[in-house]
C-alpha cells in the first residue's frame, strides 16, 4: 500500500508490500569480499548487514557451538551477543554492525556491475543507538573520514525504524550510474554507539561492459626512415637515376618488376 511521505532532501516511505522482497534484491550484486566499513568493533561485522529482505529480521548468527563457558569469557564478550544454554553453551552473535570509537560509521559498497539506485532502508539499533544522518557518495572507491566533508549526492536524516518498511527514495538522475556507493552515518540519537542491523537497497542492475582498447598510432608528419623496404628504396633509387639523367623506360620497368639492386654514388650515377 502507499505510505506516508515525509520530505527531507529525498521522500521516505512506509510500505509493506510482498513486491519490497523482489525490489530489494541489489545485496546479491554487492562484491562483498571487497565491502569496507570503517569503525566497526568486530571485523568483518559490516558485510552481516546486507542480506536478502525476508532475512532483514533474521539477527541471529552461530559463531560458536557446544563451548564452556568460563567467568574471564564472559567479560569479553561483545554487546551484540547472546547466550543460549542446550547440552552444552551456544554463543550466538547477533548480525548487526556497532560502532568501535564513536557513534560513526563508513560503508565502502563495491557492485559487480552498474547500478540504478532508487531506494535505501535501514534498521537501525534499539533506544537511542539508530543512525539519525545518512549521506550517500556516488563512486568514490575507499573513502575514508578524511573524505566525509565533500559534498554528498544526497544527505536524509533518519527515522528510527526496527522491522524495515521505512524507505528513503533516492534522487535517481543523481543514482542512475553507480558501480561503488558509500554510506556515511555521522551521528546516532544520542547513544555513544551506533548499530545497524540491515541495509537494503533498491534498483536496477545492469552488467558491466568492458571493451578492449585498440590503440592507434597517428602521424603529424611521416617519417620516410620509419616506413622503409626493399621495395621502397629500390623504387627511390630508380626516381633518383631517372632524375639524374635516367630513361623514362627504366623508371617504367622497376614499376611492373619490383625490387631492384641497385647501388648508387654521391652524385646519384650508377658505379
Amino acid at each position: 500500500m502507499a505510505g506516508r511521505q515525509h520530505g527531507c532532501d529525498g521522500d521516505h516511505n512506509h510500505d509493506e508490500t510482498p513486491e519490497m522482497g523482489l525490489q530489494y534484491s541489489l545485496y546479491s550484486k554487492i562484491d562483498l569480499a571487497n565491502v569496507e566499513c570503517l569503525n566497526e568493533k568486530r571485523e568483518g561485522s559490516g558485510k552481516d548487514v546486507f542480506k536478502a529482505w525476508e532475512d532483514r529480521l533474521d539477527f541471529e548468527k552461530v559463531r560458536f557451538a557446544y563451548l564452556i563457558i568460563y567467568e574471564h569469557y564472559l567479560a569479553v564478550v561483545a554487546q551484540c551477543v547472546t547466550e543460549r544454554l542446550t547440552n552444552g553453551a551456544e554463543l550466538y552473535f547477533l548480525q548487526c554492525v556497532e560502532s568501535d570509537v564513536d557513534e560513526e560509521l563508513l560503508f565502502n559498497i563495491p557492485f559487480t556491475g552498474n547500478v540504478k539506485l532508487k531506494g535505501v532502508v535501514v534498521i537501525g539499533g534499539e533506544m537511542d543507538s539508530h543512525p539519525s544522518k545518512m549521506k550517500l557518495y556516488k563512486n568514490r572507491p575507499h573513502m575514508t573520514f578524511d573524505d566525509v566533508g565533500a559534498p554528498a549526492e544526497q544527505e536524509f536524516d533518519l527515522h528510527p525504524d526496527n522491522i524495515g518498511t521505512l524507505e528513503y527514495s533516492t534522487k535517481v538522475v543523481k543514482f542512475s550510474s553507480v558501480h561503488h556507493l558509500t554510506l556515511y552515518f555521522p551521528r546516532n540519537f544520542g547513544s555513544e554507539t551506533t548499530k545497524i542491523y540491515y541495509i537494503g537497497l533498491r534498483g536496477e542492475f545492469s552488467e558491466a561492459h568492458r571493451h578492449g582498447v585498440t590503440i592507434c598510432t597517428y602521424e603529424a608528419r611521416p617519417m620516410i626512415s620509419d616506413h622503409k623496404t626493399s621495395a621502397f628504396d629500390s623504387m627511390i633509387a630508380v626516381l633518383w637515376q631517372c632524375s639524374y639523367g635516367g630513361a623514362e623506360s627504366e623508371l617504367r620497368s622497376a614499376l611492373v618488376a619490383g625490387p631492384l639492386p641497385v647501388s648508387l654514388s654521391s652524385t646519384g650515377h650508377e658505379k
